[in-house]
């Protein structure tokens, strides 16, 4: 990739660009997305105008925006150099994280170097998954080194998600022999009456959002023989009173909806060459009035100790629609008043 900078405009009134030349044109079609998609995402983002000659890409506007765009578009087109694919959430994940760690010239010359060895990837069955902000990749990073980690922040911000990719990846390469999946049977702020059929009918619709994390990385059909021989149960918080987890990656999710007793009871199965995540949302309580959070309590307690870490989360790292971060923001904000 050669850089060049012209400080004087190519059209009138048209501010000063610079110019990325681009040798692969093959890459430079994946780079830039079907119908120019991932330029449209990172015009949006940084304010700029992009434009394509050949095997060239203009970028035009701000100094500072101009400098983000070349290490997000050096940064995705290196990623292409490697075999792997650009996708949308790819575009943002760089958007996230690339220009901050790239903006020296001896960063720049080793940019491929870092570029695979800061990378955080992890393999399942069905996808590979990376972290798309700081947060999440630290999140990652201490859940592969410590055997039992917190992750704590607002919703859309991939707590459980992630949670579930390394667990998957770590049963796939066989460190675990199972995955243990749970959460609190709480209704979120709104009584539903008894529910109809047997038991898994009834606790089903409060786990509907782990199976959701587990379809996304595993097939259907291994996943149901996965469940049935009970390698990957699901099950709500109550279900782990008198059992040991051994040899299991455990997850216990909306956490924040967990009793102290419960939240004790759930940390002390923790067995002999097993991890366990425990994800929350400090925001969204849902127990009764009175009744204190477990997750708060454990954070209270636990934050001193050794081999225990803590994670946390903002409405910056939130991934799903722009929106959530903006409701979270607002909603903040009204708290405080």
């Amino acid at each position: 990739m050669a850089l060049s900078s012209l400080n004087h405009p190519i059209e009138n009134d048209i501010p000063s660009q610079v110019l990325i030349d681009f040798p692969d044109n093959r890459l430079m079609i994946d780079l830039c997305g079907e119908f120019d998609r991932n330029l449209t995402a990172i015009e949006n983002k940084l304010s700029i105008q992009l434009i394509r000659r050949g095997n060239q890409i203009a970028i035009i506007g701000a100094e500072e925006n101009r400098q983000d765009a070349v290490s997000v578009l050096q940064g995705l087109y290196q990623r292409l150099e490697m075999g792997r694919s650009v996708e949308l959430e790819d575009v943002d994940r760089e958007l996230r994280m690339g220009s901050a760690s790239q903006n020296s010239e001896a960063m720049q010359k080793n940019q491929k170097e870092m570029f695979s060895s800061d990378r955080v990837e992890l393999k399942t069955r069905k996808k590979s998954v990376e972290p798309r902000t700081d947060a999440q990749k630290a999140y990652v990073r201490s859940m592969l080194a410590h055997e039992l980690a917190f992750g704590i922040g607002p919703a859309g911000t991939g707590k459980t998600y992630l949670a579930v990719a390394v667990a998957v990846s770590k049963f796939i390469t066989g460190e675990v022999d199972r995955i243990v999946l749970s959460r609190p049977a709480v209704e979120a702020g709104e009584k539903l009456g008894y529910l109809p059929g047997d038991m898994k009918d009834k606790v089903d619709p409060y786990m509907q959002p782990l199976y959701d994390a587990l379809n996304d990385f595993l097939p259907g059909k291994q996943l149901a023989k996965l469940i049935e021989e009970k390698r990957i149960e699901i099950a709500p918080l109550a279900f782990m009173r008198g059992r040991t987890l051994s040899h299991a990656f455990v997850v216990l999710d909306e956490a924040q909806n967990a009793t102290s007793m419960q939240m004790k009871m759930f940390l002390t199965r923790l067995g002999e060459g097993s991890r366990m995540v425990i994800t929350g949302d400090r925001t969204q309580i849902d127990l009764p009035r009175g009744v204190n959070s477990g997750l708060i309590d454990a954070e209270h307690f636990l934050r001193h100790l050794p081999k225990i870490s803590f994670n946390y989360f903002t409405s910056k790292d939130v991934v799903r629609h722009p929106l959530v971060a903006a409701i979270i923001d607002a909603y903040d904000k009204g708290a405080d008043r």
